[in-house]
C-alpha cells in the first residue's frame, strides 16, 4: 500500500511538473498580415516573437510586388520590433528595419531603367493581437530614411491573422 501511494504521488508530481512546463513552453506568437502603406507599400508579411511570449522582441519579413504597364516594383521589408502590453491584447509596437527595393521599367525600349537599393524605416504603432489568436490589426507611423532624405510622415495599416 505504501509503494502504491509513493508511485501515485510521484506520477502526480510528474504530471503536474510536465503540464506546468507545457504552460511555460508555449509557442512564440506569430502572425500573417497584409499591410497597406508601411515599409512594403502593399505587402504580405510574417511576424514572430523571438521568445516564447506574446510580447517582447520579434521580427518581421514581407514581400510586395507590382507589375503595371512594363514597370515592375519588388519591395522586401525586414525588421525587428518590440511589443509592449499590460493586457496581452493591445500592444504598443516599436521597431526598425530596412526595405530592399528593385524597380525596373521597360517603358523606354532602347534604354531600360533599373534601380536597386534600400531604405531604412522606423515603426511606432498600435497592434491588436489577441493572446488566443485570431484577427489582428496594426496601425503605425513609419518614418523613412532614403537617399533622397528623411520622410517623417508616412504610415500604414495592417489586417491579418495571429496564431
Amino acid at each position: 500500500m505504501k509503494n502504491k501511494t509513493i508511485c501515485i504521488a510521484l506520477l502526480t508530481g510528474l504530471l503536474l511538473t510536465s503540464s506546468a512546463a507545457g504552460v511555460a513552453a508555449q509557442h512564440a506568437a506569430k502572425s500573417v498580415f497584409v499591410e497597406l502603406g508601411g515599409p512594403g507599400l502593399t505587402s504580405v508579411n510574417f511576424d514572430s516573437r523571438f521568445t516564447k511570449k506574446d510580447g517582447g522582441i520579434g521580427g518581421r519579413a514581407g514581400v510586395g510586388y507590382f507589375n503595371i504597364s512594363g514597370e515592375r516594383l519588388l519591395l522586401v521589408p525586414v525588421g525587428v520590433n518590440y511589443l509592449l502590453s499590460k493586457d496581452q491584447r493591445h500592444y504598443f509596437e516599436l521597431g526598425a528595419g530596412v526595405t530592399v527595393v528593385d524597380y525596373k521599367s521597360d517603358f523606354f525600349y532602347e534604354d531600360p531603367n533599373r534601380f536597386t537599393g534600400t531604405f531604412g524605416h522606423l515603426n511606432f504603432g498600435y497592434r491588436l493581437q489577441p493572446k488566443e489568436g485570431g484577427f489582428m490589426f496594426r496601425a503605425a507611423i513609419n518614418p523613412l530614411f532614403t537617399s533622397e532624405g528623411f520622410f517623417p510622415y508616412y504610415g500604414g495599416i495592417s489586417f491579418g491573422y495571429a496564431f
